[in-house]
């Protein structure tokens, strides 16, 4: 999807933006590299927040059961109307299972 991006949280962008590069929209980075992603639909870039120029960062932190379902997600920040999205794509969200639950932090960016 264009304008969507997925990083490794902090770590990546970070050493990025030091550096000057242009870091292009990625469909699969894990931000966590301990679980291996099944499913990970990106989210929708609502329609009014394009038309309003709106972007962002929506930064959650997640929890991944056992059975690789995410069991609860918490949104550390994001705009209103971007969160909605994320959420929504979280749900469908799949890890391969694992003999524990695993914590990571995901960004998501929006750009118009």
């Amino acid at each position: 999807m264009r304008g969507f991006r997925l990083w490794k949280a902090g770590k990546v962008a970070a050493s990025a933006a030091m550096m000057g590069i242009l870091l292009l929209p990625a469909t699969a980075v894990q931000a966590q590299e301990k679980r291996k992603i099944i499913a990970n639909p990106e989210p929708v870039y609502p329609e009014i927040a394009k038309v309003a120029g709106l972007r962002g960062v929506v930064k959650v932190q997640v929890v991944i059961g056992t059975d690789g379902t995410i069991k609860d997600a918490k949104i550390i920040g994001g705009h209103p109307m971007l969160v909605e999205s994320v959420k929504d794509a979280l749900k469908r969200w799949k890890y391969a299972p694992s003999n524990s639950e695993t914590v990571t932090i995901l960004e998501f960016a929006f750009h118009p």
